[in-house]
């Protein structure tokens, strides 16, 4: 199944729970960054399925936040994709990214 159609699904699922139109993206957004703090716990861990849900509940706060800001998650990832898809560099072992210079 394609992101495109998992968004829609999620979309209408919070639709007909009335969780779109009675809510607000401040809502979303801060629930989002909740169930980040659950998906660093469950990293911490190593546990696996927990991992797995946090993502996704990450994602579907995610979806929520867009359908309420009248954007798409899928157009958002693209709009990112082709800012970074042409940099070139490498991540060090310490995390940072150094860019090449050529």
């Amino acid at each position: 199944m394609s992101y495109a159609n998992v968004e829609m699904r999620i979309i209408q699922w919070a639709e007909a729970r009335r969780i779109i139109p009675n809510s607000n993206p401040d809502v979303h957004l801060l629930k989002a960054v909740s169930e980040m703090g659950e998906l660093a716990d469950a990293t911490i861990k190593n546990d696996k399925e927990a991992i797995v849900d946090s993502v996704g509940d990450v994602m579907v706060c995610l979806v929520n936040y867009c359908a309420l800001q009248d954007i798409n998650l899928v157009d958002c990832m693209e709009v990112a994709y082709d800012q970074i898809k042409n940099r070139r560099g490498t991540l060090l072992p310490n995390g940072v990214f150094k860019k090449d210079c050529n």
